[in-house]
């Protein structure tokens, strides 16, 4: 027990990555047919408008196919080479599209500011059409993915994409209509402004969350000086060190530390008993529920025989 891990497995059981391939599949084919619609719409019409909202469509429908491809590769199994599978897949699958998010949105509000000072002429009738076709079918992607965008990070930065790009039909509609009716066309940059403006803080905020998980910082939520002090108040604990906590994908966070006890405890028993409160503790006391814990018992010899360079508070 002195060099002694627990290891509880029971998030991996209660937190396996759900299958949303298929939700995905049917969400990219919508958003590849509104990618081709719409750039048959500029080429034929000339639009910049449409061509602009074309290349918005694509990004989204590229990183909907990361999203489909990072869903594929997190539902391999675990094995000795990569214990955990692949289910930080998903972590850096929406760290690229938060990426990809943020560029598109930061390209519009450039381009937006540009038409402000020279509108360029737009058939407003045919870009409505192409607006309207483009949000139809953007609202379908989105009842698609709704109910799963909460799943994961993945899922998450999926719906993200089609959202963006249901905005992005949103904004040609609104600016078809005003140049239509009153021949305004820096309304056309005026939408491009208010969408960049919702994109890029939605992306700013995912990809500091995935950066966070990344960087293995401890998990929103949790606070570890109260984890230490739940410990500590245990009885025959005598101190907590090398405490780490992280997040290896949505729903399995993980969480380590040595543990030092009374040295009778590994003569009458209590060390075993100690493991268990402790892990009874970070399961069942707090916001984030740890099942995945890693516990070193030792004695107060052994934590001082511990390297200085690998011992941190």
């Amino acid at each position: 027990m002195g060099a002694g891990h627990d290891h509880s497995h029971g998030m991996q059981e209660s937190g396996q990555p759900g299958d949303f391939r298929k939700r995905l599949w049917l969400a990219f084919s919508i958003t590849a047919l509104v990618v081709v619609a719409q750039a048959v719409g500029a080429i034929l019409t000339g639009s910049l408008a449409l061509a602009t909202d074309t290349a918005h469509a694509i990004a989204d429908a590229s990183g909907l196919l990361v999203a489909l491809i990072a869903a594929t590769l997190m539902l391999k199994p675990p094995n000795p080479r990569r214990t955990w599978g692949f289910r930080r897949i998903e972590v850096i699958a929406a760290l690229g599209q938060s990426v990809l998010l943020l560029v598109v949105g930061t390209y519009a509000a450039i381009e937006g500011i540009r038409r402000l000072f020279e509108p360029p002429e737009v058939p407003a009738m045919e870009l409505l059409i192409f607006g309207i076709f483009g949000l139809v079918a953007n609202v379908i992607a989105i009842s698609i993915l709704a109910s799963s965008r909460t799943a994961n990070f993945n899922m998450r930065a999926a719906f993200l994409e089609v959202l963006n790009d249901a905005l992005g039909s949103v904004g040609v509609i609104i600016a078809a209509i005003v140049m239509a009716t009153t021949g305004f066309m820096q309304a056309d940059a005026i939408a491009g402004l208010l969408i960049a403006a919702l994109i890029v803080p939605r992306a700013f905020l995912l990809l500091r969350e995935t950066m966070s998980v990344l960087m293995e910082f401890t998990p929103k939520g949790l606070d570890l000086d109260e984890v230490r002090a739940h410990i500590l108040a245990l009885d025959h604990v005598r101190d907590v060190h090398d405490l780490h906590a992280s997040t290896v994908a949505t729903g399995l966070p993980t969480i380590t530390a040595h543990v030092v006890v009374d040295d009778r405890c590994f003569t009458t028993g209590h060390a075993a008993e100690t493991l268990l409160k402790i892990r009874e503790c970070v399961a069942e006391h707090f916001a984030v529920s740890i099942h995945h814990s890693t516990f070193q018992i030792e004695t107060e010899e052994i934590a001082r025989h511990e390297p200085e360079g690998a011992k941190h508070d």
